[in-house]
Formats: structure tokens, C-alpha cells, sequence
């Protein structure tokens, strides 16, 4: 894991979702601010490269079949900045086959998920803010 922080620590993280499905980044981000992050969505390649510039995020939920851009190159493109080498960068794809795992550890992800992605795996890898303090 590239990411500065451990999942496991509690603490509030900035999210950013990218998925050009729309349903399932408004369901990602109620999931992640259900569990205390603070989060910002896009729907292709361009406007997460747009919204990671200025939000800085420090986890990347990032599917891999965009139609503008393939996650490979946003990844790719994220570990070129600063704020992209610290964030911890998530495929989370229906694209499972060998190859596919491969070519997003190469591009510079640190985990790939396969969906449908469920919340306990969610919560493993970006953590639980909510358990922060008590």
C-alpha cells in the first residue's frame, strides 16, 4: 500500500469515486460518507483527473472501463502528481481475469476489487471513520 495512512487507524479519509455509471457512484458515496468520509464523485477519466487535482484525495475508488479514458491511464496519470503518489488507488472493475489484475498492479493500483463490491470489503480497505474516538 502507497497510501501515507492505514485503513485500520479510523480516520476520516477524502474519497474520490470515479465510475461512469451513475447509480453506482451516488451508492459508493453514501457508503463512504455513511462511514465517515468525506467524498467527491466523477463520471470519466477527465473530470477525476479535474476533481483529484483539487480535492487530493487519499483513497481513489476507480473503475477501469471509462469511455473516455481507461482507468490504467488515470491511474497512470495520478501517480505522476504529488497527492497521486500518496493516495491509495482502488480498481474496482468487473474486469477479473489474470491479465486484467496485472495490468492494474502495472499501471500503479495498490488493490483490485472485482464488483459487485460490498461494504465489509470497502470498509477493510478505506476504513471505518465512524469508530474514530470512541
Amino acid at each position: 500500500m502507497t497510501s501515507e495512512t492505514d485503513a485500520t487507524d479510523g480516520a476520516p479519509r477524502r474519497v474520490l469515486v470515479v465510475d461512469d455509471n451513475a447509480d453506482q457512484v451516488r451508492a459508493c458515496i453514501e457508503v463512504m460518507r455513511a462511514l465517515g468520509h468525506e467524498v467527491q464523485g466523477a463520471s470519466s477519466g477527465w473530470d477525476a483527473l479535474a476533481v483529484a487535482e483539487e480535492f487530493e484525495p487519499d483513497v481513489v475508488l476507480l473503475d477501469i472501463g471509462l469511455p473516455d479514458m481507461s482507468g490504467y491511464d488515470i491511474a497512470r496519470e495520478l501517480r505522476r502528481t504529488n497527492h497521486g503518489k500518496r493516495a491509495l488507488l482502488i480498481a474496482i472493475t468487473g474486469w477479473n481475469r489474470p491479465d486484467d489484475v496485472w495490468l492494474s498492479f502495472r499501471a500503479g493500483f495498490d488493490l483490485h476489487l472485482v464488483k459487485p463490491t460490498g461494504l465489509r470489503d470497502l470498509r477493510a480497505v478505506v476504513g471505518d471513520a465512524r469508530s474514530a474516538g470512541r
